[in-house]
């Protein structure tokens, strides 16, 4: 597999989180590699974005939004689960790409043990701690080089054919209802059920040319 380059995150948060559908996430550790295919996102913007860390988090966390494009951000909610994201833009520009669900398609077994569930368990990497956990990803990896190294994010492994999802985000607190999760349709491995998802998808709307939240 052949990481993305870093222009590939060095563009609008909004595309970037569509576009990484279908694109291989890989991790590494002790000789022991996981992969699978990233099946929903969700866009984080810059300051006017109320539910961003670059505009409700320490300086730190904030810095690491300025930074630049394809670089992991790590961190703890609720002081138990770590979410992976993307940073995106170019240095000074902020903005990440949460990665929240994970088609598993190497190492199952591996996954399977580190979150003692079944294998064939669809549960395995459905949401942001899950999947966290069955890729042996920890805060150790917070600034991490995606285009380099033992976690890294590979292009799309099969036609980027399917229908895209497009509806609010989810388990915030603030800006509850823009349109910045992105999911592809009809997989069994998102977060939500299939269900709720099915009433939320619009066709996916034109690239955007900035970090803002639309209306």
């Amino acid at each position: 597999m052949t990481p993305l380059p870093r222009e590939f995150y060095q563009r609008p948060t909004v595309t970037v989180a569509r576009e990484l559908l279908g694109c291989v996430l890989r991790s590494s550790r002790r000789r022991v590699q996981t992969e699978g295919r990233i099946v929903e996102t969700e866009a984080y913007l810059g300051p006017e974005d109320g539910a961003s860390h670059a505009a409700t988090r320490a300086a730190a966390a904030r810095d690491r939004f300025y930074g630049n494009g394809g670089h992991a951000y790590v961190f703890r909610v609720y002081g138990i689960h770590l979410c992976l994201n993307a940073i995106t833009g170019h240095r000074g520009e902020p903005g990440c790409v949460l990665i929240r669900a994970v088609e598993p398609t190497v190492g199952r077994d591996s996954m399977a043990r580190r979150r003692g569930i079944a294998a064939t368990s669809t549960e395995l990497a459905n949401g942001p701690g899950k999947l966290s956990e069955a890729f042996a990803i920890s805060l150790a990896h917070d600034g991490a080089d995606l285009t380099h190294g033992s976690l890294v994010i590979g292009a799309a492994d099969a036609p980027r054919t399917f229908a895209v999802g497009v509806g609010p985000r989810i388990g915030i607190s603030r800006a509850k209802t823009e349109p910045l999760r992105f999911w592809i349709m009809d997989n069994p491995h998102v977060s939500v059920s299939r269900r709720w998802a099915s009433l939320l998808p619009i066709q996916p709307r034109a690239t955007r040319t900035t970090n803002r939240v639309t209306p």
